[in-house]
């Protein structure tokens, strides 16, 4: 299914589809995502792969996957664990279970993202919040850089929405798809593929909403979370 929508509708439409359906996403897409998402399509129907002429938003989608990868790569030796792939985070679900459109990932359970009382906060929370603290100020810089140079040149929504996502770990705040996209700092439908691919990678993972069936949270899943914490104590030794 190619499914188009705004911004604004989409965390309502993509509550609405079934996970067994797999959709290509376009939000207020332009004539190239048009093409792309068509021509990604009419592969998958064919199962057969056709040489056609390359342009560069073909090219761009190449090294969006690339730099997945590479990413996942890095967080499973970060994490120092192994699931019988190398470079590959701990904790995945492995294939074969009943989620067709995301192949690798896990439901996590509901989760409870009510904050103790400020009065009541243990250590261990004061130490997360300071983390999430450094952690947005980290994603403002890189916002700010923005303002001096072209946002392409140095874009890397894939690590803007892994930063984002942990921040939200910390801080105990669930995160909507349309939020994650706005975070990632590029084009809707560019943000969705990359949220789908890492996904499908195993490292981020899809929550419902308990209280509202309109919507669905997108959270790390916890070999990704746990490589994070690594590398961020890495970083302050």
């Amino acid at each position: 299914m190619i499914c188009e929508t705004s911004l604004a509708a989409l965390d309502r439409v993509a509550a609405a589809i079934p996970d067994t359906i797999r959709v290509e996403w376009l939000v207020d897409a332009d004539a190239t995502d048009r093409r792309v998402a068509l021509a990604a399509a009419r592969s998958e129907w064919h199962l057969v792969v056709h040489e056609v002429a390359r342009d560069p938003a073909m090219e761009r989608i190449d090294r969006l996957q690339e730099e997945v990868a590479r990413i996942s790569r890095l967080l499973g030796h970060i994490a120092g664990e192994r699931s019988g792939l190398p470079g590959t985070p701990a904790g995945f679900a492995s294939r074969g279970q009943d989620f067709t459109d995301y192949p690798d990932q896990v439901r996590a359970p509901v989760r409870d993202f009510a904050t103790t009382p400020r009065s009541f906060v243990p250590e261990e929370r004061t130490a997360e919040r300071q983390r999430a603290k450094m952690v947005r100020r980290l994603l403002r810089q890189r916002r700010v850089r923005e303002q001096f140079f072209p946002a392409d040149l140095f874009a890397d929504p894939a690590w803007d929405m892994l930063l984002d996502l942990y921040a939200a770990r910390l801080e105990r705040r669930p995160v909507s798809v349309s939020s994650l996209c706005i975070a990632s700092a590029v084009p809707a439908t560019t943000a969705l593929r990359w949220i789908k691919t890492m996904t499908d990678g195993g490292l981020f993972i899809r929550e419902a909403d308990p209280h509202d069936g309109r919507r669905i949270f997108i959270a790390l899943a916890e070999a990704t979370f746990e490589a994070l914490e690594r590398y961020f104590e890495a970083l302050e030794e």
